[in-house]
């Protein structure tokens, strides 16, 4: 079916150790695609690409490490660079924006179905000047129709971080950033959306639809 070409190598990369290895078994069973390698944070997916020199890269976008965007950037800047599929719980037009426009190929909610993953990886593998999404309706409309918001994208990465639960000094890890690099993007957040609180600027954030709205929200 899909000719004599090799099969196309795939390094996942998500710390969820149930999902990351369900993917994986889904992606071995087809004689197209072949695992070389799992990650299980943001540095170890940069290596493993680095050493395994993969065709396809399936990265979520919220393991430990440098973030998103950092590794998205260094995978992406490797001698044999991958095509890279970011995989997300997160239905969000700012994040497929920010995203995208970094040079992932393909965006894949977590809530895809299988036949809708494997294609999307296919599709990435085989046609590098596309772009492939897996979201609703409703994001594709905000990307289409995209609202300015006031917040850099490093602001909306900290806010988003704030949200989960995380201190200054947790934040500053994981970004690889001090922790008043971090109190000086609050102070901005804050600033911008007029509140006073870590609380207040999340909640004001969800209802401008600059976060996706969480139930654990502090």
């Amino acid at each position: 079916m899909y000719g004599k070409a090799a099969p196309a190598r795939l390094v996942i990369a998500d710390d969820h150790t149930l999902f990351r290895e369900g993917i994986a078994e889904i992606c071995a069973a087809e004689e197209d695609l072949d695992v070389v390698a799992q990650a299980v944070d943001g540095e170890s997916a940069v290596h493993l690409t680095r050493r395994t020199e993969p065709d396809v890269v399936l990265l979520d976008v919220e393991m430990p490490g440098p973030g998103a965007e950092r590794t998205l950037t260094r995978i992406l800047a490797l001698r044999a660079a991958p095509r890279v599929a970011v995989l997300t719980m997160h239905d969000d037009a700012r994040m497929v924006s920010s995203l995208l426009a970094l040079g992932a190929q393909a965006y894949i909610s977590k809530s895809s179905t299988r036949e809708e993953l494997l294609a999307a990886v296919r599709a990435v593998r085989v046609a590098p000047d596309r772009v492939v999404l897996s979201v609703t309706k409703e994001t594709l409309g905000r990307l289409e129709h995209p609202e300015r918001g006031p917040l850099s994208a490093r602001e909306l990465e900290v806010l988003g971080l704030v949200a989960t639960g995380l201190s200054n000094t947790e934040i500053a890890a994981r970004l690889f950033i001090s922790p008043g690099t971090v109190k000086r993007h609050l102070t901005n957040i804050y600033l911008k959306l007029d509140v006073r609180s870590r609380l207040n600027a999340i909640n004001k954030a969800m209802e401008l639809r600059l976060l996706p709205a969480r139930t654990d929200a502090l």
